[in-house]
């Protein structure tokens, strides 16, 4: 993009910190400066914490010159979706209902970040209380897709995705319940990771499903992504073991849909040529019915966001909550107990059949979305708008799911999902590496000037 730092990688930002190239003060002091000049096109953050975040790296620099090196995040700015809390910071959750609150207290996925050294640098925007979107009756307006600015960013982590493709930071938290990491990242041309369920604490983050939230990763490449991993989960999640001689199983059969956009299938088709060449062995494999896992997965969000919110909601003023995020919300009190029974049942039955296919197969491939973002004009009624996404059934199971650029369909990105076994993230992550390695996708950066 430029030579600022803001466009090194993590690895190569780390590199030029060890070396004394380069401090912390001056790359954060380089990420506030871009943000002021560019976001007021984007909107990404919505909450700047510069001086706080200036002083913080400031800290950084001085631990590392006095020989203390806290790991891969050492002085990196990061930025956080507006549901995860951090003491002090105005975590509104997107909506009017919460406009007067600050979080008292710093959730422990932040502080993991900010104990390995990283710089918290702000907040970014979520789709009100991380539902749907986008509603312009919300707190604040959504951001612009920065590949094209009449579009969508996807929800309802579309801050981290759109301040990640922006070039405003190279690392954001966001959260993800049935694809809010990945869906976003892939109509923005980034990459987002939704890790094994239970590997990232949510305490502090703003619960809609009980069952099915996720603190993710939206990042700049699957290293950034791997990078920041390791650092949330405390566990080794690098990305670079070798692909040759791994066995995935295509997932093509889930992008056979009428309301998939005709380039997906060839994007789709090449991605898996991609990862053969690389010396993976592909192999096309039935998946279960996906309507049904949609609704099973819909069935089960909306009602545990009914008992999270739904009293709140109820009996807020009309104005306190947009039209999609209220609809959303109390749509889920009319799911009885019995059909709610039957759900989690059907969730045990998926689980099974996903744990059976990855006992014969390394990992899962298939799309992230079946179309490009849509445009902000199909939202203009004020009701949300269904958008086709493959992504709830890994919420429901809790496998690890990477998203990553791979292709363009429209002028506007789509992304690759990659799926691995419970607990070996580390896989999913060194596949996508792999595979930007031999695209150029994930090094194409939109020009929204």
């Amino acid at each position: 993009m430029t030579d600022s730092p803001c466009d090194l990688t993590l690895a190569e930002a780390g590199r030029a910190l060890r070396s004394g190239r380069l401090t912390s003060e001056a790359l954060t002091r380089a990420h506030v400066d871009r943000i002021e000049a560019q976001d007021g096109r984007i909107g990404a953050f919505v909450h700047v914490a510069a001086e706080e975040a200036l002083a913080a790296a400031r800290v950084a620099d001085t631990r590392m010159q006095a020989g203390t090196d806290l790991g891969p995040l050492h002085g990196i700015p990061f930025a956080v979706k507006d549901v995860i809390d951090v003491a002090g910071w105005p975590v509104r959750w997107g909506s009017r209902l919460q406009a007067t609150r600050r979080a008292r207290e710093t959730a422990p996925a932040v502080q993991r970040l900010i104990d390995g050294g990283a710089v918290p640098l702000g907040l970014v925007a979520s789709y009100e209380m991380a539902t749907v979107g986008p509603d312009a009756e919300s707190l604040y307006p959504q951001p612009k897709n920065p590949w094209n600015r009449d579009h969508v960013t996807g929800g309802s982590s579309s801050g981290s995705a759109a301040a990640v493709a922006a070039g405003l930071v190279r690392l954001s938290l966001g959260t993800d319940t049935g694809g809010s990491v990945r869906s976003p990242a892939s109509y923005c041309g980034v990459v987002g990771l939704k890790p094994t369920a239970g590997a990232v604490p949510r305490d502090g983050v703003m619960e809609l499903s009980g069952t099915m939230d996720h603190v993710g990763v939206v990042a700049r490449t699957a290293a950034d992504a791997a990078a920041a991993a390791a650092v949330l989960s405390g566990q080794v999640a690098g990305s670079e073991r070798a692909v040759a001689g791994l066995r995935l199983a295509y997932g093509r059969g889930w992008a056979e849909d009428e309301a998939a956009h005709a380039d997906l299938m060839p994007l789709l088709d090449a991605a898996a040529s991609v990862l053969s060449l690389c010396g993976a062995t592909v192999q096309i494999r039935a998946l279960p019915d996906y309507a049904g896992i949609e609704t099973v997965g819909s069935d089960i969000l909306l009602s545990e966001g009914f008992a999270a919110h739904g009293a709140d909601v109820a009996a807020a003023d009309a104005e306190a909550v947009g039209p999609m995020a209220r609809a959303s919300i109390l749509s889920g009190g009319e799911i009885g107990v019995a059909r709610l029974k039957a759900a989690r049942a059907r969730v045990e039955t998926l689980r099974t059949q996903i744990e059976a296919l990855l006992a014969d197969h390394d990992a899962l491939i298939l799309p992230t979305t079946l179309t490009p973002a849509p445009a902000f004009s199909a939202f203009r009624a004020g009701v949300p708008v269904w958008t086709p996404m493959r992504t709830i059934p890994f919420n429901l199971t809790g496998h690890p799911a990477l998203s990553v650029p791979m292709g363009y369909a429209d002028g506007l990105p789509m992304g690759l999902q990659i799926v691995g076994r419970h607990g070996d993230d580390a896989t999913v992550l060194a596949i996508g590496a792999a595979f930007e390695a031999a695209t150029d996708h994930s090094v194409l950066q939109p020009a929204f000037a």
